[in-house]
């Protein structure tokens, strides 16, 4: 009805009127064009735009792999003085009478490596003395804050050493906390590597207070091949 009406009204209106009206909508309502330049310009941004994606997709893979194939870093040269101690060694000793008892005396065997990519020294040993068999593990590694060598020992028994030693020469002088059967002792200790670095010899000393020192064990190492697996 609605439609009807505006249809009739239209007819109604004078051309010239109408014509104005036509007119009057153009001026308001200008049909715009865009050159075709335009086109080109928005076309070259988007092809751009892609293009830099593109580098920068390139440019990270390029940093992912570099990085990827960057070398694993390596040891200083300080870790080289571990390596005197690799290989495997049997050793014999004698504990002395003191806080930890009668003493007596000791005989084991130990081999140790180099892993965790050469930084540290890995030492796996079996001992027989006065308190029977006892099984351990220790672990030496350069320590570049403190410019020393740490050391962790722990033994089948609950026993445990955990020191920090220097090098002069062809001396290794050690101390630390040691824990044996619960209690807390202080302990030190130096070796000596002959000059093949095929043998070495050791002593340690022990103290319940760290002021009082007593002689604790002295011992002969050599360095052997170990013996064949049965």
């Amino acid at each position: 009805m609605a439609a009807s009406v505006c249809s009739r009204l239209a007819l109604r209106t004078p051309l010239k009127l109408r014509r104005s009206a036509e007119g009057l909508t153009a001026r308001l309502f200008p049909t715009v064009s865009v050159p075709q330049e335009n086109h080109n310009f928005i076309s070259r941004r988007v092809t751009m735009a892609r293009i830099s994606v593109l580098l920068l997709v390139l440019v990270v893979c390029l940093a992912a792999a570099l990085q990827a194939q960057a070398p694993a870093p390596k040891p200083g040269p300080e870790v080289k003085k571990l390596h005197a101690w690799v290989g495997h060694w049997t050793y014999e000793g004698e504990y002395k009478p003191g806080p930890l008892g009668a003493g007596g005396k000791a005989t084991g065997e130990t081999t140790c490596q180099m892993i965790l990519g050469g930084f540290f020294l890995q030492c796996r040993g079996t001992e027989k003395g006065p308190a029977g068999e006892t099984h351990a593990l220790e672990i030496m590694g350069y320590d570049p804050v403190n410019k020393n060598f740490s050391d962790e020992f722990h033994a089948d028994d609950g026993s445990r050493f955990s020191g920090a030693a220097t090098v002069s020469g062809d001396t290794w002088t050690e101390a630390g906390k040691l824990v044996i059967g619960g209690k807390e002792y202080q302990a030190r200790s130096t070796s000596t590597l002959a000059a093949d670095l095929m043998s070495a010899t050791g002593k340690s000393d022990i103290s319940v207070d760290g002021k009082t020192w007593t002689p604790w064990e002295e011992n002969k190492t050599t360095k052997t091949k170990p013996a064949p697996k049965k």
